[in-house]
C-alpha cells in the first residue's frame, strides 16, 4: 500500500487543432498528471463555449512522441516542426471522429520534467495504491 502524499502537475496549453489543408483552430488544453494514476496523463481539450473533451494517455507515449513516432491505434504521437519550431503531432481516433493536434514541443517538455519530478520514472509502482484499487474492483464487479 503506497502512503506517499497525493499531488497533482497541472499545464494548460494553447494547441493547433489542423482542419483541412493549411485551415487550423486555437484549442485550449490543460495536461494533468496526478501521483494517483502515476503512469497515466489526463488531457482536457476545451472545444466550445462550456464543451470539453478528456483523453487519457501513457506518460511514456507523451514522452516518446517527442523523439520519435509512437503509439498505435487510437493515440499517436510524434515529433515534427512547423515554420521553424518544434511540434509535437497528436492524433487521436475515436468511433466519434478524429482529431490531429500540434503541441509546442518545449511546452510538452516542461510539462513532463515536472512530472519527472513529482514521480521519476520507473518509480511510478510506489504510487500505486493496489490494496485499495483492488477493493474498489470487487466492490463495483461483484454482483448482488
Amino acid at each position: 500500500m503506497s502512503s506517499r502524499a497525493r499531488a497533482t502537475v497541472t499545464s494548460e496549453l494553447r494547441l493547433r487543432l489542423l482542419v483541412s489543408g493549411d485551415s487550423s483552430l486555437t484549442i485550449p488544453a490543460v495536461l494533468r498528471y496526478d501521483t494517483s494514476d502515476p503512469h497515466a496523463v489526463h488531457a482536457t481539450f476545451y472545444t466550445g463555449e462550456n464543451e470539453t473533451v478528456e483523453w487519457v494517455f501513457a506518460r511514456e507515449l507523451l514522452a516518446d512522441g517527442l523523439r520519435q513516432p509512437s503509439g498505435f491505434g487510437d493515440v499517436r504521437v510524434w515529433p515534427s516542426r512547423n515554420q521553424g519550431s518544434e511540434v509535437v503531432c497528436v492524433s487521436l481516433s475515436s468511433p466519434e471522429g478524429h482529431a490531429l493536434l500540434e503541441a509546442p514541443a518545449e511546452d510538452l517538455r516542461v510539462f513532463l520534467n515536472r512530472t519527472y519530478v513529482t514521480v521519476p520514472p520507473g518509480t511510478e509502482h510506489q504510487y500505486l495504491d493496489l490494496d485499495s484499487e483492488l477493493v474498489a474492483l470487487l466492490e463495483g464487479e461483484l454482483p448482488a
